[in-house]
């Protein structure tokens, strides 16, 4: 199931920026690639997504991306995220997690990760997981065997 995520997640690649938003080709944010990448390879959303906001430096007492995500999908320890996997961003301290990607390739020995998720600026994009970037995951996620 891992090289399948995958596969549908690089079929986006290239899809521009468009908050809210999830149709391949057309527009997506990273929220929109995950539930895009769900529905090729699980089936229908398990759930509507209400309206979010686009802050960043959002901070409150719920994680309400995780919340939903573990309601759908496996949580799993951040270390052990593997191929195919969704890991959320926290990008600001003291922010609730509020990026999302796909990581698209093992963290092997030697060898950088890579993930895939969209980006204001870039739109669908697969990119290595440096440091800032790693430093900033907060939650892991498996998705379902269908």
């Amino acid at each position: 199931m891992p090289a399948r995520i995958v596969r549908a997640a690089r079929s986006w690649i290239g899809t521009p920026y468009h908050d809210q938003a999830s149709v391949k080709g057309v527009g997506c944010d990273c929220l929109g690639l995950i539930r895009g990448v769900w529905r090729e390879v699980v089936g229908p959303e398990p759930m509507p997504v209400p309206p979010y906001s686009r802050d960043w430096g959002e901070a409150g007492p719920h994680e309400v991306l995780a919340e939903a995500a573990r309601t759908a999908m496996i949580e799993i320890d951040v270390a052990d995220a593997r191929t195919g996997d969704v890991v959320l961003f926290r990008m600001r301290a003291g922010a609730i997690a509020k990026h999302a990607g796909i990581l698209s390739s093992h963290t092997a020995r030697g060898a950088r990760p890579h993930f895939i998720h969209a980006y204001e600026r870039t739109g669908v994009i697969e990119e290595p997981l440096i440091d800032p970037w790693r430093r900033r995951i907060a939650f892991a996620f498996r998705f379902p065997v269908s």
